[in-house]
């Protein structure tokens, strides 16, 4: 039995690279028994699966394989798979990086969460939306991961406060009540008791003092046991909001978190005459309110585990006690810290808001925008990416102090600074930027692009035919009931690379709208709340906020349901409308007669 738990302890250890050698090998028959193309890139496609969903190698490194895979099978030219690594959207990817990097460099981020965090005030639930919406928004620009580990802290130090402001109060308070319970205990009446003060033994006076302790004793430590279970469950409660709403904020943009990148990677992949269907404005319009939505309930739901709904007690009516003063204080002393606004701040802030705008306004939709105008009366000459790559450019250029005589101060080393120093240097951006995640975006590319070649997405568009009889919208609910399952113990992104190419396939088989399957799959792979390994904003929350898995099960699971039903919702109402569901679209049905 110890020589079994030996070697089975010996496997664990070194699963990684039984899992790596072993895989392929069993894999092996199915493209030796069936040489075709499409059981090559079948063959390609599983065993990246597995090596995505096991981690047995970097994602990074597992996306490479189809440069090697895809040219010694005969699917695609070496030359014609490298190329798909390196899109528009990673164009926009790394556009939008350099921007949240730019963010979090110069502390802009945290001094408008303080800000609102200032405004909200400190009472339970108000405090929970406000950390839900400042983390929702920064997520929608900065990383998810970013956002949770900058919030965490700053929740953390407000709780702790809250807390230990509510221990002094409590401890002044019986301190003044000692004495009144000791007199109270004192005072017997002649009627109720046989014996007066005179006619009591001595020792009578010292047993009510020590009965008025005890009992005081006694009322402390209940106070104290409740004081420390209310407060577990806030930080618990206030740690979840936090990692939740991040991932939901993401979702709200197109750059918020990679997935909304693949899909429209993908979507440009497979169906390049979309006319731009995926845009950042389209992405925003359907996704934004979305958000808003799923915030809203699962502020309801964490309001209900964690808090309850004593709305006058959670709220405080616009009443300010002194444990309230002083926790408000420590906000405002961190905002403090940051001093007044820099004109680094200031300059990041005016990029910030002119790429936003140039986004929204360069193909809105409803009337032309100002890229149609100029640049692309002849084709889609000018995209989210270029304008992402525009903006994020000035941070190399622009300067991050205003010029003045008499130099800039001195650098680290004590030497004089004579010139500023830009927004951004290549350094900062290479320590901060996740290349990995570049590379995984094209693997996903390759793969879409060698399933289209191969002949793999017609044949299992083909076996998927028969889904022609289900309800679109009971197909649109399964997949992301499976997506969503999926990715608790998968990554987002080798998620939606694995299953988008697959949808589109399906949809253009049984003749329905691409995007009417794809688009709630790729948020519902942002729908990891079960687990602490889902997501990296998950395993913060849960380091940071006393959790156990079961805490984060429960308050979960309750919100991959409530997300599943609100994409929904929301695809077969302003979605069905603004992508026009009802129709299978030209664009769709030119890519399937496609050989």
């Amino acid at each position: 039995m110890r020589i079994l738990h030996t070697f089975l302890r010996w496997i664990w250890y070194h699963r990684n690279y039984i899992i790596i050698i072993l895989t392929p090998l069993i894999l092996l028959p199915l493209p030796l028994k069936y040489p075709t193309s499409e059981a090559k890139c079948g063959y390609a496609i599983i065993l990246m699966a597995l090596y995505w969903c096991t981690e047995c190698m970097p994602l990074a490194v597992t996306a490479l394989l189809p440069i090697v895979l895809f040219p010694m099978m005969g699917i695609m030219k070496g030359a014609e798979v490298s190329i798909e690594y390196l899109k528009d959207s990673n164009m926009l990817f790394i556009g939008g990086l350099l921007v949240a990097i730019a963010v979090e460099h110069w502390n802009l981020h945290k001094r408008i969460a303080l800000r609102v965090l200032l405004l909200v005030g400190v009472r339970p639930s108000l405090l929970m939306v406000g950390f839900m919406i400042v983390s929702s928004f920064l997520s929608m620009w900065i990383s998810n991961t970013a956002t949770t580990a900058m919030m965490l802290p700053i929740a953390q130090a407000v709780l702790q406060q809250l807390k230990t402001t509510e221990a002094q109060a409590d401890a002044r308070e019986f301190s003044g009540t000692a004495e009144d319970n000791q007199a109270f205990e004192l005072e017997i009446s002649p009627t109720k008791g046989e014996m007066t003060d005179e006619k009591q033994p001595p020792d009578t006076k010292a047993q009510l003092e020590d009965q008025a302790y005890e009992h005081t004793d006694l009322q402390q430590e209940i106070r104290r046991q409740a004081r420390e279970a209310k407060y577990d469950l806030l930080t618990k409660g206030m740690s979840l909001s936090v990692c939740y709403s991040a991932s939901i904020g993401g979702t709200a943009t197109l750059t918020g978190t990679t997935p909304n990148l693949i899909l429209k990677g993908q979507i440009d992949k497979l169906f390049p005459e979309n006319g731009d269907v995926i845009n950042f404005a389209s992405w925003f319009g359907f996704a934004f309110p979305n958000m808003v939505l799923m915030l809203i309930l699962t502020w309801l739901w964490l309001q209900f585990i964690f808090l309850g709904f004593n709305l006058k007690q959670s709220f405080g009516c616009g009443i300010k006690t002194d444990r309230d003063k002083e926790a408000y204080a420590v906000m405002r002393e961190e905002y403090n810290k940051l001093g007044g606004m820099k004109f680094a701040e200031v300059a990041v802030l005016t990029i910030f808001v002119l790429l936003v705008v140039l986004w929204f306004t360069r193909e809105p939709g409803f009337i032309d925008g100002w890229a149609t105008l100029l640049f692309n009366k002849n084709g889609a000459f000018v995209t989210d990416g270029t304008v992402a790559i525009l903006m994020s450019m000035l941070f190399f250029v622009i300067p991050s102090q205003l010029p003045r005589c008499g130099g800039y101060g001195y650098n680290d080393e004590g030497k004089k600074v004579n010139a500023p120093s830009t927004l951004l240097n290549w350094q900062v951006v290479h320590e901060r930027m996740p290349w990995n995640i570049i590379l995984l975006l094209g693997g996903g590319f390759a793969l879409a692009a060698g399933s289209e070649v191969s002949g793999l997405s017609k044949w299992l568009g083909d076996s998927l035919a028969p889904l022609e009889k289900i309800p679109p919208y009971a197909i649109s609910l399964l997949l992301c009931l499976l997506v969503a399952m999926f990715t608790e113990c998968s990554s987002n992104t080798a998620t939606t690379t694995l299953f988008l190419p697959i949808l589109a396939s399906m949809a253009t088989a049984i003749k329905i709208h691409p995007l009417y399957v794809m688009l709630p799959c790729t948020i519902a792979a942002s729908l990891a709340f079960m687990l602490p390994v889902a997501t990296p904003p998950n395993a913060i929350a849960f380091s940071f906020g006393k959790l156990k898995v079961m805490d984060m099960v429960k308050a979960g699971f309750m919100l991959n349901i409530i997300g599943i039903l609100t994409v929904n919702l929301g695809i077969n109402t302003w979605g069905y409308a603004m992508f026009d569901m009802g129709t299978f679209p030209q664009w769709a049905n030119i890519t399937q007669a496609q050989p």
